[in-house]
């Protein structure tokens, strides 16, 4: 028992030496606060503003699609071959295979394909910004339709139940008509009754 009690207790000060150690490491610790702004760090590429090198990314890959560029570069090989073949041997400086323009076209490429997929990514950013525009526009075209739909919708059965101009008119005629059928017999009857008159004179003379 004497032995186990003095392992327990040497375990026990063991633990509360290292609960000292860490208390005492996380006390000479710097702490972290949210008020400070952190140092900036050391950046080995030096900063570069990524909108400037887009546009200047967009405007190489525009030129390299033009005619302009081919022709300059057709130029350019051709003086470049016929120069390293018929010039006098001190002057040519790319002899036959011409590896230096080998170099200098595989340089041009490597550095042309990531430019022009830069450019065709700044693109699809400007698509996309330019679709959920339409797609906004659309929504607010699509609702003002639904909305004047439904007003003329109401209009129209607002004013199927509103006496309309040709309504009345017929509604009119209809009301002359029966006038004149109702004043036709007593037009009538005052005709017999003169004809009548007259009649009865005729013959009392």
């Amino acid at each position: 028992m004497s032995e186990r009690g003095k392992e327990t207790r040497e375990a026990r000060e063991a633990r509360e030496s290292r609960e000292r150690e860490r208390r005492v490491n996380e006390s000479a610790r710097p702490r972290i606060r949210l008020d400070v702004p952190r140092a900036p760090r050391r950046r080995v590429l030096p900063e570069y503003d990524p909108d400037a090198f887009g546009r200047l990314s967009e405007r190489i890959a525009r030129f390299l699609g033009t005619g302009r560029f081919i022709v300059w570069m057709t130029v350019i090989i051709i003086m470049w071959v016929v120069w390293n073949v018929s010039a006098p041997d001190s002057v040519r400086f790319d002899e036959y295979p011409f590896i230096f323009l080998t170099l200098a076209l595989s340089l041009q490429a490597s550095y042309a394909a990531p430019l022009i997929l830069l450019a065709q990514n700044r693109q699809d950013d400007r698509d996309k910004v330019n679709l959920e525009q339409d797609r906004k526009q659309n929504e607010r075209s699509i609702a003002d339709t639904e909305f004047l739909s439904r007003e003329v919708a109401a209009l129209r059965q607002n004013l199927g139940e509103v006496a309309t101009r040709d309504w009345i008119r017929s509604e009119l005629q209809d009301l002359l008509r029966e006038l004149d059928e109702r004043g036709r017999p007593a037009e009538e009857g005052a005709g017999h009754g003169e004809n009548r008159s007259g009649e009865g004179g005729a013959t009392g003379s």
